[in-house]
């Protein structure tokens, strides 16, 4: 059965679906920011805590052995969804953010110097801008910034130059979270590699949507949140290239990361725990693993087809409103509509959406630099998922019909 087909059925896996904002059905369309959670997902953290609670990879009881076992397992469907060669390569992260702050940091102790260049790309997320500007701080490096065009894609006409001899580091969004637009990560990635710089990707909306082969893309890094993959916030993952891990300093210290210690000297633990200090997120990554299978179970295929429906429905339904300007327009895009009206404020909009049960998110999504280039305040942003529906689509046009009337 095709995905449009069983839309209904898939919705009941997601409770909060199911209920009213403000007196009208809940129409969610922040997907972007997080993802609703299936009822597999919540009942594998209320499982944990009720039949299996326990520390990992500590104890020689049953409860212990249990929960290392089954939190190991999915560091298993981690490596299988990235198609990573290893387990060693996969290490468990709070989510993208610290993902990016994990590299920085192990990066900037053993290989940035002062006078080297880091390049970002002009549509990053905070996440991947800040961390890139502390590391520079401290070592006096550069950071450079691969522009953007008008409709959103990476202007690289330039990139032979901006990839300089002084690059250690190339930092860039598999799609941005503001407009929806894929970069060509493939491509960028062997550029990068052609000259011995590091790669490191920001999947943090690329995962839900696309399928992910790190061994295809040759990259150094790839980091992503589970949270954007329909399971918990609070739990993600890095790929990294087990060669490259192994060279690098550990982040934290402490718990699962040593090997030894004594008052005089520490020694680290193998790969993947020599990077995962204290006691970790047990019950959400064991949800995580969960949430892995129900996507896959739907297929990620079936989903970028069915998303990339919605897109482009909801795009001629909505440059049909007067006034309307989207940000974003590039020609291989996810299930991402950012818009502004003219004469109206995103935040007037979205007030407005949410008293009809619509849920975007307004404003500068994380993305100042982004929004400052196109010399804007923010966007409405409607972020689909595959369990939206063109129904769903049809009540933002017909809300935001509304809501402009209401503006005028």
């Amino acid at each position: 059965m095709a995905l449009r087909d069983n839309i209904s059925q898939i919705r009941k896996d997601f409770p909060i679906l199911q209920q009213q904002i403000n007196g009208n059905p809940l129409v969610y369309l922040d997907n972007a920011a997080t993802t609703q959670k299936p009822l597999s997902v919540i009942n594998a953290i209320t499982n944990y805590y009720t039949s299996q609670n326990a520390n990992v990879h500590r104890g020689n009881h049953f409860l212990s052995q249990l929960a290392t076992e089954r939190y190991e397992e999915v560091r298993e469907k981690v490596r299988a969804f990235v198609n990573a060669k290893s387990t060693n390569e996969i290490i468990y992260t709070r989510g993208t953010t610290e993902a990016i702050n994990l590299i920085s940091d192990i990066i900037g102790k053993s290989i940035i110097q002062k006078g080297d260049e880091i390049l970002i790309t002009a549509m990053e997320h905070h996440s991947n801008i800040v961390p890139w500007q502390m590391l520079c701080e401290e070592k006096g490096a550069i950071l450079k910034v691969v522009p953007i065009t008008e409709k959103g894609e990476l202007d690289l006409s330039n990139i032979d130059q901006l990839l300089s001899a002084k690059t250690k580091v190339f930092s860039f969004t598999h799609v941005s979270n503001a407009m929806g637009t894929i970069n060509p990560i493939k491509e960028l990635a062997a550029k990068a590699k052609s000259k011995n710089i590091l790669t490191i990707i920001d999947g943090a909306q690329g995962a839900s949507h696309l399928k992910v082969d790190v061994q295809d893309i040759d990259c150094d890094f790839y980091c992503f949140s589970g949270h954007k993959i329909y399971g918990p916030t609070g739990i993600g993952a890095i790929y990294g290239r087990e060669e490259l891990l192994n060279k690098l300093p550990p982040y934290h210290g402490g718990g699962e990361m040593i090997d030894s210690v004594s008052f005089e000297k520490t020694t680290y633990n193998v790969l993947p725990y020599k990077f995962e200090a204290g006691t970790p997120n047990i019950a959400d990554t064991i949800a995580f693993g969960v949430a892995l299978d129900y996507v896959l179970e739907i297929g990620l295929d079936a989903i970028a087809d069915y998303e990339h429906e919605l897109l482009a429905y909801a795009t001629k339904k909505i440059i049909e409103i007067e006034g309307i300007r989207i940000i974003g327009t590039a020609d291989q895009k996810t299930s991402v509509l950012s818009f502004l009206v003219d004469g109206t404020h995103p935040g007037d909009l979205g007030i407005l959406l949410d008293k009809m049960g619509v849920a975007v998110r307004v404003g500068h999504h994380c993305a100042q630099p982004l929004m400052d280039g196109y010399k804007i305040p923010g966007t409405v942003r409607a972020s689909f998922a595959f369990y939206n529906t063109f129904e769903e689509v049809d009540i933002l046009i017909a809300s935001l019909k509304k809501a402009l009337m209401m503006l005028k």
